[in-house]
């Protein structure tokens, strides 16, 4: 099988201290990776290098065979937060047909129903539980059929009991979507259970 993601030698600075040093992995296309460490580790600015938001200063970044910024477009990025005025009136189909105003109205509650939101279409973004909000902005991120999908504390936000269903739902977009998805976490004894690589890093 083909790498999806192959990093070799890579090293990121904000200023002098060095956030992270001489990182090399790869990642199998169709592969559910973690990237798991202390806080201040680097996992956030690991995977915005994935990304293409920001370049090391040492060591090569491909991504489906390319530099990260030039295949935007085949990727799907949720943040760990997420802000926005909860007061304002827009529902979750409008959020969601902004993001992507060419798709179908029929593609937009496929996703839903996938990601087991179904029941809110029509219900204010601000009104979301936690949980809720997070399967939104996974359909939104999955809207555009990316090849690979990057998500940060995806399950931030979500009560305990919910997080092995979250996760269950991660390897199913993985299984009928085909996307090679690479999440930052925390909960290790959830993820192992559901990532086929675990990625430790500490700067």
């Amino acid at each position: 099988m083909s790498n999806a993601i192959e990093i070799k030698n890579v090293s990121f600075s904000y200023e002098k201290e060095y956030i992270l040093d001489d990182i090399s992995f790869v990642v199998e296309k169709g592969n559910v990776a973690a990237i798991i460490g202390p806080n201040g580790s680097g996992k956030t600015t690991l995977l915005k290098v994935l990304a293409g938001f920001l370049r090391p200063q040492r060591g090569s970044v491909k991504v489906l065979g390319e530099p990260p910024s030039r295949i935007r477009k085949k990727v799907g990025y949720v943040s760990q937060r997420f802000e926005f005025d909860k007061t304002f009136p827009i529902t979750v189909t409008e959020f969601l047909k902004m993001s992507c105003p060419q798709c179908p109205q029929e593609k937009i509650h496929r996703y839903l129903s996938h990601l087991g939101v179904d029941a809110f279409p029509k219900a204010r973004l601000g009104s979301l539980s936690g949980g809720q909000l997070q399967r939104v902005l996974v359909a939104r991120a999955m809207l555009h059929d990316p090849e690979l999908l990057y998500l940060d504390e995806p399950a931030s936000g979500i009560d305990i009991g919910g997080e092995h269903d979250f996760y269950k739902m991660i390897s199913h977009i993985r299984k009928n979507h085909g996307a090679t998805i690479v999440m930052v976490s925390h909960e290790i004894d959830v993820v192992q259970s559901f990532a086929r690589q675990i990625i430790c890093v500490n700067k």
